[in-house]
């Protein structure tokens, strides 16, 4: 996993009112395809909750990690199919993310409960 700091984050994000939810997470710039916009961490987490993002191995899909977040990136909302998505921990440009746009992604099947 990659990581940079909330300072360096700001060069490509910032937060502000959601018309998803609560607040989200934005574009301070165009954001190309395929771009690495940050790592999303904090301390870890053994149960679920507000800002907690569960990466799972998929060499071994019971290794399954909590992450507290604790950076910018905690402010991501929900959206199918999302502009951007997760490797690990880390987190890319689905598609071109033009400035001001909302950076989303798609937290799962399970969500689909809270829709």
């Amino acid at each position: 996993m990659k990581r940079i700091k909330n300072s360096e984050l700001k060069e490509l994000v910032y937060s502000a009112r959601s018309g998803i939810h609560g607040t989200g997470l934005f574009a301070a710039v165009d954001i190309r395809k395929g771009t690495y916009i940050g790592t999303y961490h904090g301390p870890g987490a053994k149960k679920n909750g507000m800002y907690v993002l569960w990466v799972y191995d998929e060499e071994n899909p019971d290794d399954i990690i909590g992450i507290s977040g604790k950076n910018l990136l905690r402010y991501l909302n929900h959206s199918r199919p999302g502009n951007a998505f997760f490797e690990e921990a880390d987190l890319y440009a689905r598609r071109r993310i033009r400035r001001g746009e909302e950076i989303t992604f798609d937290y799962g099947d399970e969500w689909k409960d809270h829709e």
